[in-house]
């Protein structure tokens, strides 16, 4: 088959974005009442979670450094529910791919999974808490508020769903997750309101970014004006957050799945398609037929959020760590996306077999749109019949001419080069510094 050739597609939309992130977290720390809820000289644990959030070893690195400048004994504990397989060792991994590290760092980075039960949730099952956190003097956690993936709500992504899932540990996600999207929409919240009023969280900074995946605002949130501030900032990350400029699309490509862009490994909000047992997809947009060609290195195996694509590659399914994602799966109660899809050798007969199934009888009326990963979509490459659609939309710049589709000998597509500036093309560039 000739593959339909493509162009490169920018989006041009205004994003706000912190230019000092160091100093602004320093600031934001030393400006809260931290000194007013946590003694001199106590212990501070820093909840650090496993999603791919910009930037977060520098603001982690910033936090402690502030905190001992004000006389604290911080340390980092992992807040990351049942990630890594749920051992210390996989969270301990997770947490070092981001440079979160004793050594980086200059503290401890704790990842046990011991957790406390220290009351029962509104449907009486109990509830679980981090026992290093909740034995510090005081908690500052780090966390990035975004739509979720799986549901919308008052409370989705961010500081509340950390202190109830993050610091619930493996048993404290599974108690939330078990009754599905009533646990998520209701138990999670009350948890949290139990969590603040009966730990010594001290201090939340919500983490926003923008549709480049830039950091675009740091707020903090004190634990009187927690529940208070936190939707509102959710729905500013919701206005933010990028998305695909298109209702209809026969194909989409997608380079990578993982969970540094995603709790599901693909965000629902971007691909159109949420999966979730009982409950309709979303309006737009509109995909035929989806296709998923690699798993990040930084999920670790863990490939939750294949099952949304119609076909992969082998080497996708390879990536595999059994453990770590059936662990992930069962732990959400989310299984639609945990199937595996039809899978091919390469991306060439990826890309055929769905150009064969979406429903066009010539591949080169199809109308084709590639990004790298489901996070980072200002940089789009589409094929000639999304040209109308392009230049109707006013945030829309095609940059290029329709090139052949980057395809080698062996049938891969070259993500780095379509995508220099993605989270692929600077992981490339930093094996090739390393080998230089």
């Amino acid at each position: 088959m000739n593959l339909p050739p493509l162009a490169r597609v920018r989006q041009n939309i205004v994003q706000p974005r912190v230019e000092d992130i160091a100093g602004t977290v320093r600031r934001l720390i030393v400006e809260s009442r931290l000194r007013e809820r946590v003694p001199a000289g106590g212990t501070i644990a820093v909840g650090v979670g496993s999603r791919g959030i910009k930037n977060i070893a520098l603001m982690a690195r910033t936090t402690v450094d502030t905190l001992k400048e004000m006389g604290y004994q911080p340390f980092i504990v992992a807040a990351m529910g049942s990630h890594g397989g749920a051992t210390p060792e996989g969270q301990r991994e997770l947490l070092a791919g981001y440079d979160v590290t004793t050594e980086k760092m200059g503290v401890p980075v704790k990842t046990d999974m011991d957790a406390l039960v220290l009351g029962t949730n509104p449907v009486g099952l109990p509830i679980y808490f981090d026992k290093n956190a909740y034995g510090a003097d005081g908690i500052v956690l780090l966390n990035r508020v975004k739509p979720h993936s799986d549901f919308h709500a008052t409370y989705e992504s961010g500081i509340v769903k950390m202190m109830t899932i993050g610091l619930g540990k493996r048993e404290g996600a599974t108690q939330v997750h078990k009754l599905g999207l009533r646990g998520l929409k209701e138990v999670l919240p009350a948890v949290g309101r139990f969590l603040v009023a009966n730990t010594k969280f001290a201090l939340g900074l919500a983490i926003l970014e923008n549709g480049r995946d830039e950091t675009a605002e740091i707020v903090p949130l004190e634990p009187e004006n927690l529940f208070e501030l936190e939707p509102g900032l959710l729905e500013k990350a919701r206005n933010m957050m990028g998305r695909l400029p298109f209702d209809q699309i026969d194909l989409l490509v997608v380079g990578e799945l993982g969970k540094n862009y995603s709790g599901a490994g693909m965000d629902p909000n971007v691909i159109g398609r949420l999966m979730i047992e009982t409950q309709n997809d979303f309006v737009r947009p509109v995909v035929t037929r989806l296709v998923v060609l690699d798993s990040s290195e930084e999920s670790h195996g863990n490939i939750v959020g294949v099952g949304f694509a119609d076909l992969t590659t082998d080497r996708l399914v390879a990536n595999i760590d059994e453990e770590a994602f059936r662990i992930n799966v069962l732990t959400s109660c989310c299984l639609e996306r945990a199937r595996i899809p039809i899978t091919l050798p390469t991306d060439r007969a990826v890309i055929e077999k769905a150009l064969d199934t979406c429903w066009r009888i010539d591949p080169a009326e199809a109308r084709i749109v590639v990004i790298p990963n489901t996070l980072e979509t200002d940089e789009l490459w589409v094929s000639q019949p999304m040209e109308a659609d392009v230049v109707a939309h006013p945030a829309l710049t095609r940059e290029t001419e329709y090139l052949p589709m980057p395809i080698d000998g062996e049938g891969r597509l070259d993500q780095v080069g379509l995508f220099p500036h993605s989270v692929q093309g600077r992981r490339a560039a930093r094996k090739k510094a390393a080998v230089l």
